[in-house]
């Protein structure tokens, strides 16, 4: 009992849940055995997984027996990861494809080129947090290009692949940066307003939050079930680079990659939990801490059509019909 309410207590500061602290205090409510699954025969595609949490989280799975696919922007990055990975697990069964997700061609034509029947599980863990606005050449800022539309046009295209697989799931790597911000759609791009990074990312993995129980909702009679987790504060460049800052302050209760994946993993290899949900530690969470954050049933819609149209999917696409929505 007191150990529940003393939980209950360090979960709210935040400090002492997002840490390592917090990882190793959940851990003990793990069930054990939850991860020693043999996924011989499944086939799981993990993007940005040349390092960090990705890559972690594509080790682990093709540790026990995964076909796995490292989907990474730099070749040589994704060749080191492939080849240290292989002789890590002892699995030959994982694969490189160089692709920008931020980059609509390229993710199609990843997609067309992609040879395997079925995918099980699909992994967006890409994501970007640059200090100034950019664009992609197709128009669109790319922290919203790369966290948010690509993911969004991968999973489309992908879709009758996961539907042929027995129990596919969807995994977004969100962030607990998003609970401090509310859906905005007015200046999307950034056009409008200084450039704020940090915002920006926020927003985006607010987006994916919504966009996952609004996919889970569409696709719950295709049997693929889609999840949103966040990993906490872990130790990996991505954070060294783009937030050094707080990587410096903080970087001695930082989780490793591992402990950041592992509710990555987690979803991946247990048996099918409600779709549409926000993880963290392997346990459900809710999706607002605060009351001004929450979106609006119109906004939820109206990004839907947003992320279909810069996405460039077709019509049929547009309108999410869920109980979500």
């Amino acid at each position: 009992m007191m150990g529940a309410i003393l939980d209950a207590v360090l979960d709210r500061t935040i400090l002492f849940s997002f840490d390592r602290s917090g990882f190793l205090r959940h851990a003990g409510r793990f069930s054990p055995g939850d991860l020693d699954v043999d996924l011989t025969g499944r086939v799981c595609v993990v993007t940005g997984a040349n390092s960090g949490i990705g890559r972690a989280a594509a080790t682990a799975l093709a540790a026990r027996g995964a076909e796995v696919w490292l989907v990474c922007r730099n070749r040589g990055r994704g060749q080191e990861a492939v080849a240290s990975i292989r002789k890590t697990t002892g699995n030959q069964r994982v694969h490189l494809e160089v692709v920008d997700v931020s980059h609509l061609a390229a993710v199609r034509a990843f997609v067309e080129r992609f040879t395997p029947a079925r995918v099980d599980v699909l992994i967006h863990n890409a994501g970007v947090l640059p200090a100034t606005r950019e664009e992609t050449a197709e128009g669109v800022e790319l922290t919203l290009a790369t966290n948010v539309i690509g993911p969004f046009l991968l999973t489309h295209l992908l879709r009758t692949k996961l539907a042929a697989a027995t129990g596919a799931r969807v995994i977004f790597v969100s962030s607990g940066g998003m609970y401090a911000q509310r859906l905005s759609l007015d200046d999307l791009q950034w056009t409008q307003r200084p450039f704020d990074g940090v915002t920006a990312y926020a927003q985006t993995k607010r987006m994916q939050v919504i966009l996952t129980e609004l996919l889970a909702g569409r696709w719950a009679r295709a049997g693929i079930a889609v999840h949103a987790m966040h990993p906490g504060w872990a130790d990996t460049p991505s954070v060294r680079s783009s937030i050094p800052r707080f990587w410096q302050v903080m970087r001695k209760r930082l989780r490793t990659p591992e402990e950041g994946a592992d509710t990555i993993v987690w979803l991946a290899v247990a048996p099918r939990l409600p779709s549409g949900g926000f993880w963290f530690d392997r346990a459900p969470q809710p999706t607002h801490l605060l009351p001004f954050t929450a979106e609006r049933p119109r906004d939820r819609v109206r990004l839907w059509r947003t992320c279909t149209r810069l996405a460039r999917l077709a019509r049929s696409s547009k309108d999410p019909r869920s109980a979500h929505a």
